[in-house]
């Protein structure tokens, strides 16, 4: 532990009023085994810049050097120092103070009260509750040097409340909040809070809001701030380059129908629902399901009967409805014999794979609708095409089949534009899950575009009137064959 340290190794040491300890702290300065670094304030540490030292010991020295001091105004929700370094503290008095890389700005005010809490030391947080009072005051500063969050950011952390945790959360901050203001006097702020939180349950007018967020909210149309953040590091990769066009040589019936059969097939094993090749070519030339697999070949037939018609498939969105109608007719044509998975209909409980949450499912609507800027605003058909895919993807709208919607989506956009359709081998599934993931995880989208460019030249090449043709250059492609077992010649 840090206190049992020698005192010259410790990276905070606290003047003090002892006269030993304070001899001994002098004596080790004057040897330069110490160093002050503001007053009553030294370390050991004589290699780190004092400002990392201050900032990474912060809160224990703000407790040291001024107990019962209150973390307020913005600081008290965000628990940091502002972009210029300031940080805010309801004390006895009103003044400014300097720590290496700190202003502390002191505003008079009340002591803490019960619910405040202890964060180190004798330094208290306000609650979360009287923290939002607090930020309604009024300041005579903009941005990083003022002591309050702007109306936007103070109405997207009460959205989030509403988002995370509902409407009851949110009318307990409201209730705990009219409390508090009485209180402390702050009944004006308390009126501000209250219209917000009324506007943002739709109690209110929302005309008042400020926050794109927010208003979304009151309108009823709220969507998933992080995932629209997502989509936006996507669409700057995507408009970046200039792709290649692959333009569609399966223009014949029986080609596009071919590779139709390929699409579907690839598209579903990628999902799990695993055929051999000449058990799915029956499924589809009969267009019966198996006895033993009813459901799965429905499936695969779902999917063909989309993909295969030249007509659905050059229908795309041209606004956020007709997205969502799109969305909800192919899947229930894709998922008819899964009525358990409610075909057609966005999903009534939240979906998850692996560590990966997908959108929430009282903010489908709103992420779609909003997803759909970006898409609107992309113009060449793969950069649609990769965007819309990964945004049905994220977004998971569906109970099942998500995935395959998303590709069929993906697709439906070059085939409208007379593009080469993109399928994604066994052999590539690794190469595309993975960089799917590392976008979603890491908002690292250059992966991800540069692995699905590969694949759609791959895929431009698949051509043929004749499915045992076609089928003889996926093989020599290694187009079947498990991950582990090669990998695609692209």
């Amino acid at each position: 532990m840090e206190k049992n340290l020698p005192l010259h190794l410790q990276d905070i040491i606290f003047g003090s009023s002892d006269s030993r300890t304070s001899q001994h702290i002098s004596k080790l300065e004057r040897e330069g085994q110490i160093k002050k670094i503001a007053p009553r304030l030294y370390t050991g540490n004589l290699e780190d810049d004092p400002k990392k030292i201050v900032r990474r010991n912060l809160f224990s020295i703000l407790g040291h050097l001024y107990p019962n001091a209150i973390l307020s105004h913005r600081s008290a929700l965000e628990f940091k120092p502002t972009s210029s370094g300031q940080i805010f503290l309801t004390y006895s008095y009103s003044r400014k103070a300097s720590l290496p890389g700190i202003t502390i700005r002191f505003i008079k005010g009340s002591k803490a009260i019960s619910g405040d809490n202890i964060i180190a030391g004798q330094l208290y947080a306000s609650q979360r509750e009287r923290a939002f009072l607090e930020n309604l005051q009024s300041s005579r500063k903009p941005g990083p040097d003022s002591k309050t969050l702007t109306y936007p950011e103070i109405e997207e952390r009460l959205e989030q409340i509403v988002r995370v945790n509902g409407e009851a959360e949110l009318n307990k901050v409201r209730d705990l909040a009219r409390k508090i203001s009485v209180e402390l006097d702050m009944s004006k702020e308390f009126d501000k809070l209250d219209k917000i939180i009324s506007a943002l349950l739709s109690t209110h007018s929302s005309k008042i809001l400020k926050s794109p967020i927010a208003t979304a909210r009151a309108f009823g149309i709220p969507y998933d701030p992080s995932r629209y953040q997502l989509f936006e590091c996507l669409y700057q990769e995507l408009v970046q380059y200039e792709f290649k066009y692959f333009n569609e040589k399966n223009t014949a019936q029986n080609a596009f129908k071919n590779f139709a059969f390929f699409e579907s097939y690839f598209s579903n094993y990628i999902e799990g629902t695993i055929f051999e090749i000449d058990e799915a070519k029956e499924i589809i030339e009969t267009q019966q399901p198996m006895p033993s697999r009813n459901e799965d070949s429905h499936d695969v037939l779902g999917t063909y009967q989309i993909v295969s018609n030249v007509k659905e498939m050059n229908i795309t969105p041209k606004t956020p409805e007709e997205l969502i109608g799109i969305l909800k007719y192919r899947h229930k044509v894709l998922l008819s014999a899964r009525t358990n998975k409610k075909p057609g209909e966005f999903k009534d409980q939240n979906n998850m794979a692996g560590n990966t949450s997908f959108v929430d499912m009282n903010l489908v609507y709103g992420t779609l609708t909003k997803c759909f800027d970006f898409y609107n605003a992309l113009k060449h058909p793969f950069s649609k095409a990769a965007y819309i895919m990964f945004a049905i993807s994220e977004i998971h709208p569906f109970l099942d089949g998500n995935g395959r919607i998303a590709r069929v989506m993906m697709n439906a956009e070059l085939v409208s534009a007379n593009q080469a359709k993109i399928i994604i081998p066994t052999a590539y599934r690794e190469d595309y899950i993975l960089t799917l993931r590392k976008l979603t995880r890491q908002s690292e989208p250059q992966a991800f575009v540069r692995m699905l460019s590969k694949i759609h030249e791959f895929s431009s090449k698949i051509t043929g009137e004749n499915m045992d043709q076609m089928q003889n250059m996926l093989e020599k492609s290694n187009a079947f064959k498990e991950p582990e077992e090669g990998k695609l010649k692209l």
